[in-house]
C-alpha cells in the first residue's frame, strides 16, 4: 500500500474510532441515569424498566451497536494502514467489537420479552438472557483491554501515549475483574456503574488514538506521520 492509501486508511481509522467513542458514550449517558443498566440479578425489574421506556432502551441499544460496529471496522482499517505493527491489537479490537455486538443481541432479545412480561417463564428467560449478555460484554471488555495493552506496546507511539495506554489497560482490567468475585449473584448496580467509570480511560485512550490517526499526514518514501 502506497503512502496515499495508508494515509486514507489511517484517517478512516480515526473517524471510526472517534465514532465508536461518541456513540458508546452517548449510549452510556442514556442508560446509566435512566436505570436501564439491566442487572441480571433482578430480571423482573429489568423487564419492567425496558417495558416502561422501550424507545429509550432501543435508542441506547442502537447507539451501542453502532459503537461496537465502528470499533470492529476501525480495527480492520487500522490493520490495513499499518499491517505489521497493528495486526495483533487490531485482531483483538475486532474481536472485542464482535463480542460487544453479541452482547447487544441479548439486550435486543430482552426488548421482545419485555413486551409481554407476564408470559410463562418470561422472568426466568430474561434472567438467562441478561446473564449471557453481561458476561458477553465482560469478554468484550477483556479483549478491549488486551487490544489496548498490545497497541501501547506495538504501535509507533510517543512515550506518554504508551504510558497512558498502560494505565488505561490496568484500569480496564480492574473493571473487567470487578464482577468476578460476585459469583452467581452478579454485580450490583453500583458496582456496574463503577465498572463503567473504570473502563472510561480505555475508551478515551482509543479516542485520542483516533484523533491522532485522523490527523495523519503522508511522508514520501516512508510510513505516515501522526499529527503533531
Amino acid at each position: 500500500m502506497d503512502s496515499t492509501h495508508r494515509t486514507a486508511a489511517a484517517r478512516l481509522t480515526g473517524v471510526l474510532l472517534l465514532t465508536a467513542f461518541a456513540t458508546m458514550f452517548a449510549g452510556a449517558v442514556i442508560v446509566v441515569p435512566s436505570g436501564l443498566t439491566l442487572n441480571p440479578s433482578e430480571p423482573a425489574a429489568a423487564l419492567a424498566a425496558v417495558g416502561a421506556r422501550p424507545w429509550l432502551h432501543l435508542l441506547a441499544l442502537g447507539l451501542d451497536v453502532a459503537g461496537w460496529l465502528a470499533l470492529a471496522a476501525g480495527a480492520l482499517t487500522m490493520a490495513a494502514a499499518a499491517p505489521r505493527a497493528a495486526l495483533l491489537p487490531a485482531g483483538l479490537l475486532a474481536a472485542a467489537g464482535l463480542a460487544g455486538m453479541l452482547h447487544d443481541a441479548g439486550n435486543l432479545a430482552l426488548t421482545q420479552l419485555a413486551a409481554d412480561p407476564a408470559a410463562p417463564a418470561a422472568t426466568a428467560v430474561a434472567g438467562a438472557v441478561l446473564l449471557t449478555a453481561k458476561w458477553g460484554v465482560n469478554l468484550a471488555g477483556l479483549l478491549w483491554v488486551a487490544a489496548t495493552a498490545t497497541a501501547a506496546l506495538h504501535l509507533p507511539l510517543a512515550t506518554g501515549m504508551r504510558r497512558a495506554g498502560a494505565v488505561a489497560a490496568l484500569s480496564g482490567l480492574v473493571a473487567v475483574a470487578l464482577p468476578w468475585p460476585t459469583g452467581l449473584d452478579g454485580p450490583s448496580p453500583a458496582q456496574e456503574q463503577f465498572g463503567y467509570a473504570l473502563h472510561l480511560p480505555v475508551m478515551v485512550w482509543w479516542a485520542v488514538l483516533g484523533g491522532r490517526e485522523l490527523g495523519a499526514r503522508p511522508r514520501a518514501g516512508g510510513p505516515d506521520l501522526p499529527a503533531p
